[in-house]
């Protein structure tokens, strides 16, 4: 969840969320105690509200890199996972089961570094990574940003094909009821906030962004509709 909804949340309800990360594959996976949610503090502590908690009871989680060596603190990896109530395998489909399955864990496609104190902070699917002129750009990062303008409501950030720069970043943004925005104002609102090279090239706005039955954005729908386009 973003963190500015989260807070809007805390804002209405309290501080009563418990935070759980896991696939279908395996879950949980993590767990994010509201005890743990501290909303004063210093900034190492503050920061937590980012992540999506440690391990969960009874299961091992790594980050580790494409070598599968784990990774230290601040570096970014791929979430693996394993316990008891992971999944066999993928029904009649053993080539995926040995792609998502290795050396007894879990490999989630989830990309996120962990802290010191073992808390896990997702920066974004792998498949959704964009690279724009040799940088790396997570989705999740120019999210947060956008989320944080006073009109939007949701938003989502996908790679378009981009003759020059193999790729550049598209934001397809839902606004506010009763709220308004043009392009420019949000893109200046990134400028202010993002790395040059993170700033989106175009903003689409909508009325709903595609969701599936369990209410995740379907980037690969907004792919589909908007990937091709040549800025």
């Amino acid at each position: 969840m973003p963190v500015e909804v989260l807070n809007r949340a805390i804002g209405v309800f309290g501080n009563i969320f418990a935070h759980v990360y896991g696939l279908v594959e395996i879950t949980p996976v993590t767990y994010f105690h509201e005890d743990d949610l501290v909303l004063d503090g210093p900034p190492e502590v503050l920061k937590r509200v980012q992540s999506c908690g440690k391990e969960a009871i009874n299961v091992e989680v790594r980050v580790v890199d494409e070598n599968d060596n784990d990774v230290i603190p601040g570096e970014v990896g791929e979430v693996i996972a394993k316990g008891d109530h992971m999944m066999k395998g993928y029904w009649e489909l053993p080539q995926a089961t040995a792609e998502t399955i290795r050396g007894g864990y879990v490999y989630t496609g989830d990309l996120a570094t962990l802290d010191e104190e073992g808390f896990i902070y997702l920066v974004g699917r792998k498949k959704d990574i964009i690279n724009s002129s040799g940088k790396t750009i997570y989705p999740g990062d120019v999210e947060e940003v956008i989320y944080r303008h006073p009109s939007v409501s949701q938003a989502a950030v996908i790679g378009v094909a981009d003759a020059k720069l193999g790729e550049s970043v598209k934001a397809v943004v839902v606004l506010k009821e009763r709220m308004k925005a043009t392009e420019n104002e949000i893109l200046d609102f990134c400028k202010q906030n993002l790395a040059a090279h993170a700033v989106p090239q175009s903003i689409e706005f909508v009325d709903e962004l595609p969701r599936n039955p369990s209410g995740k954005i379907l980037k690969r729908k907004l792919r589909e509709r908007y990937g091709k386009e040549k800025p």
